[in-house]
């Protein structure tokens, strides 16, 4: 019996490797340089922490060591996000052979991405702030940063859109699609998206590679960024495919607004639904005209069906 299971089972293994020789893309035969994903999740966490400190971490800080925990943080996770970051640029278009040269890079770029967080901070504290004016429900700012997913998806996407200018490969767009997961909101770090920005709920929102987001902008759940077609496929990677949206836009809930050449101007209101693939000039409201509503008791419900039953030729009850 035993004999028989190997064969069966020297079958299996012969037939999945012949599979991964047939589809060379999509295997990975030298795994030592490949990209570690719960490490970059781990080291976005690290970054919320120098992002907001006191509110994420186990470490319970002091007035008196914030200088020491800071610097402690940062150079673990320069440390190994320099590691991360001389794996991506092996996919980099061309790539870089030299391993040193690689490192050196990398070096040069994780500096250069930390060095952006004081700004970050400034950022992020008008997106809490717009997050608090916007939401009579919020409690506190610190209810807000601590459990907020828009403020969570919207903190590491600005983390991730500073890696993506410096042309890190790969690693932003873990980074980001992590925060999907967590949140239900998908924005590619390659979105451009200015201060006071708020979310509200946001479960279901896309925004796309190329939209371009003003200031004082607000978005709630469902709201999708997008494009009008991507059937062209690779040929349209430099297109801007996304619209803009200027500032002090609000869009309710299960709004579209798709295209490249689709500028949403200063101060429009889009309502809830709309779909919207041309120009809105400023200071415009978008609605969609409400659907007729029908009430009907149960006695004229019956009736109705009755009726509807009769005209089909149907006499049965339907199960």
């Amino acid at each position: 019996m035993g004999k028989i299971v190997d064969t069966k089972m020297k079958f299996l293994v012969d037939a999945l490797v012949k599979s991964y020789y047939d589809n060379v893309e999509i295997i990975k035969f030298d795994t030592a340089e490949q990209l570690n994903r719960s490490l970059i999740i781990e080291l976005t966490e690290k970054l919320r922490c120098l992002i907001f400190p006191g509110y994420f971490g186990k470490k319970n800080i002091s007035g008196g060591l914030i200088e020491y925990h800071t610097g402690e943080l940062l150079d673990d996770v320069n440390y190994n996000l320099t590691k991360q970051i001389a794996r991506a640029l092996r996919f980099q278009n061309p790539p870089q052979a030299d391993e040193d040269l690689r490192s050196a890079r990398a070096s040069e770029l994780s500096f250069a991405f930390l060095s952006t967080l004081p700004d970050l901070r400034d950022v992020l504290a008008t997106d809490v702030s717009a997050a608090y004016d916007g939401d009579p429900a919020a409690y506190n700012k610190d209810e807000i940063i601590s459990s907020y997913p828009g403020i969570y998806a919207i903190t590491v996407n600005r983390l991730a859109h500073e890696l993506y200018k410096l042309g890190v490969p790969l690693i932003p767009r873990i980074m980001t699609e992590h925060a999907h997961n967590i949140t239900g909101i998908d924005i590619h770090p390659g979105a451009t998206i200015g201060h006071h920005f708020f979310i509200d709920h946001g479960t279901g929102i896309v925004i796309g590679e190329t939209t371009i987001i003003g200031n004082f902008v607000k978005l709630y759940q469902g709201v999708t960024l997008g494009a009008l077609s991507t059937r062209g496929g690779q040929v349209l990677k430099e297109v801007k495919r996304h619209p803009t949206i200027e500032d002090h836009v609000t869009i309710y809930s299960g709004a579209s607004i798709l295209g490249g050449n689709t500028i949403i101007g200063e101060g429009v209101v889009i309502g809830s639904n709309a779909f919207v693939t041309k120009s809105v000039p400023e200071k415009t409201k978008v609605s969609v005209k409400n659907p007729e509503l029908q009430f009907m008791s149960d006695e004229q419900q019956n009736k109705w069906e009755h009726k509807e039953f009769q005209q089909d030729g149907v006499f049965d009850y339907m199960i």
